[in-house]
Formats: C-alpha cells, structure tokens, sequence
C-alpha cells in the first residue's frame, strides 16, 4: 500500500517541505559549492588522473611488476592528497556536513512530533 498516493494531504505537505528546504540557506550553499566543484576544471583533471594511475597499477600488479606498482601506488597517494587538500573539496565537506546535520536535525524532530502525537492518540484511546 502507498500511502502517499492515497493521502493527498501527506503528498502535498511533503511536497510543501521540499520545497522549503530547497529554499534554506545551508542548503542553497551545499548546492553552489556542490555545481562549483563538480565543474571545475582542475578537480575534474585530478580526478582522471587518478583513475588512470589506478588502472596502471591494477596492470602492474596483474603483470606482476612490483616496482612499478608501487611508484603509481605512491603517484595515487599524491593525486588523491592534492584533490583532498583543495579547497572547494574541503569546502563541499564542511558544507556536507553541514547540510546533513540540518536534515538530521529536521528528521529528528519530525520523528519525535510523530511519536509524540501517536502516543497520545493512544492514551486518549485507552481512556476511552
């Protein structure tokens, strides 16, 4: 049973909260940081990059060229604390996080609202 299809109320309050926290502050910023990194240029060079290295060093290993393996496995380690150091990555973390901790926030007191209101449906059902 979908419960959203038969509450049209439930639907269009959800559709109401969306909206409203598309509308938030820290989560406008997320969504700018989060286009601003997913376009930028150098990150997504650092990001082929390291694939590309890792795929050299999955053939290294499969042809057993232990050396060279663990130059691309140290070049992998470079590439990977150049991405992590930049500073719209550190940027989109914090702004993660951030956004995360809003939506727990939200979840929480909406958890607690409802058990709330269904433990006292249940104490005045129980009186009756």
């Amino acid at each position: 049973m979908d419960l959203l299809n038969e509450e049209p109320e439930i639907q269009a309050a959800l559709e109401h909260l969306v909206d409203l926290l598309g509308e938030h502050d820290t989560i406008k910023e997320f969504q700018e940081i989060q286009q601003r990194a997913l376009q930028n240029e150098q990150l997504n060079d650092l990001e082929e990059q390291i694939k590309q290295v890792q795929k050299a060093a999955v053939q290294f290993a499969h042809y057993d060229k232990p050396e060279a393996e663990k130059q691309a496995n140290a070049e992998i380690d470079r590439l990977k604390k150049e991405y992590e150091t930049h500073p719209l990555v550190i940027r989109y973390r914090e702004k993660i996080l951030d956004a995360n901790d809003l939506l727990h926030y939200i979840t929480e007191n909406f958890e607690k609202r409802v058990n709330d209101a269904i433990e006292e449906e249940e104490t005045n059902a129980s009186k009756d």
